[in-house]
């Protein structure tokens, strides 16, 4: 069993910022999607507009993506990665099914493996909390109380949207290289537009009166640190005594480039001042390090050269010995879970994201050698001028006669093998240009 790995390396650690452990009974979807719940087939209730299952199970667009998640399980694609692993079913397996669909462990009559990512996974077992969420009096703190996951926290959210988009040290929740060598696709993880993506509900004024609403920088910036976290948190149990980490950490790219016996041809390797390794060491995937980095010099200042230093001391230890590299991590892990908790706590004004775009679009432009960096940058300058207009401090039509040049920058991070990162910096410089024009 593919799961059985992980714990092979004794895991000793709990990752602090993962999904609390669920034990409550999961009723499935059709729990909450009577007509007079969520079940709507227009948008039309007075407080929460009750079309949300609609929303969730669009099958064409974006915000259906969760609910088709167990589906995709029965393409060609996935059966032909399962024949590659020795998985008979793939659709019934937990190595796959425990992101794919609900891992629920206790499960009502109502729940189905077919809802793929359903209500419950995101928002906990109801069980205690369904009935009472419902009525007129009812208060998000109560439903918190009852077990309900308080998804409108950044860190909550991180830590729930991380188990299956990166990884956890629960069963089933990690995708080794070895899964990704039998061609699974490769993981990516950006909170606040990935949030926006599949939002199905609207976070308006009655929204806001009822539970807080983070805002788009603070769940970006909240998500890249916990990203940096969950990835060390995980790290000494998925690394074996010989053979260092899980190759799943690692920048996909820093490995899987184009090369030739021919002395002529160009070397692809790309020095990168912001990682102080020797050549031929596989790189950490570090994109959102590199994001955090500009976060930190904005919002923590007095940490973020701790930060940075750290980071490169991890870059360094991973060409070393085990336990060099694990007290590297363990250092860097702490700063990161600081970072997490300072920008929790920070209100981002419009200044501070200015400067936020600034500092990942030309801040951060030498870091951009490689195309996971790269993708990471033109996400992240999206998601912070999206909050920035949404939060009223932009016009909104001004914003949009930047969005050509967006496109551009993610058409160059669409295809990795065609990656041109001096032409991506000339883009993101044209971007930082126009956006300092909207202050």
């Amino acid at each position: 069993m593919i799961v059985a790995a992980i714990f092979a390396f004794g895991v000793t650690e709990s990752v602090v910022s993962a999904a609390p452990v669920d034990r409550a009974v999961h009723q499935g979807v059709a729990s909450c999607a009577g007509s007079t719940c969520h079940g709507r087939q227009e948008a039309t209730g007075p407080r929460v507009r009750q079309n949300e299952v609609m929303s969730w199970s669009d099958p064409s667009s974006l915000t259906g993506v969760h609910s088709r998640a167990w589906k995709v399980l029965n393409d060609p694609r996935a059966q032909a990665i399962g024949r590659r692993l020795g998985i008979a079913n793939v659709a019934a397996s937990k190595e796959c099914t425990s992101c794919h669909g609900d891992p629920a462990p206790v499960r009502g009559p109502k729940w189905q493996q077919s809802d793929g990512v359903g209500c419950e996974a995101c928002h906990g077992g109801s069980d205690r909390w369904l009935a009472s969420h419902a009525s007129v009096n009812a208060a998000h703190a109560d439903n918190v109380a009852k077990g309900m996951w308080a998804v409108n926290d950044p860190a909550v959210k991180a830590g729930v949207c991380l188990d299956c988009h990166f990884g956890s040290d629960k069963p089933g929740q990690f995708v080794f290289h070895r899964i990704m060598a039998a061609g699974h696709p490769r993981i990516a993880f950006e909170l606040d537009l990935f949030t926006s993506l599949q939002r199905h509900h609207d976070e308006d004024a009655d929204y806001a009166a009822r539970k807080p609403v983070a805002g788009g920088v603070k769940t970006w910036a909240v998500g890249q640190a916990m990203a940096v976290e969950r990835a060390l948190s995980l790290l000494p149990a998925a690394s074996g005594r010989l053979n260092g980490p899980d190759y799943y950490f690692y920048d996909c790219r820093s490995c899987h480039r184009t090369f030739s016996d021919d002395p002529a041809a160009q070397i692809v390797a790309r020095t990168n001042g912001w990682r102080p390794i020797s050549p031929g060491q596989p790189v950490w995937n570090d994109e959102q390090m590199i994001m955090l980095a500009a976060a930190a010099r904005i919002a923590a200042p007095d940490v973020a050269r701790s930060f940075d230093s750290q980071s490169r001391a991890f870059h360094a230890a991973l060409g070393g010995d085990r336990a060099g590299a694990m007290k590297a991590a363990a250092a860097l892990k702490a700063t990161a879970a600081t970072l997490a908790r300072r920008f929790a706590g920070t209100s981002f004004d419009r200044a501070q994201t200015f400067a936020l775009i600034d500092a990942v679009l030309v801040g951060n432009a030498a870091a951009y050698t490689d195309y996971q960096g790269g993708a990471q940058a033109v996400m992240a300058a999206d998601t912070l001028l999206s909050a920035l207009v949404t939060s009223g401090q932009v016009d909104r039509g001004a914003a949009m006669a930047l969005r050509p040049d967006l496109d551009r920058a993610y058409a160059q991070a669409r295809d990795a093998n065609r990656w041109d990162p001096a032409a991506f910096r000339a883009t993101l410089a044209q971007v930082a240009g126009r956006v300092r024009g909207l202050k």
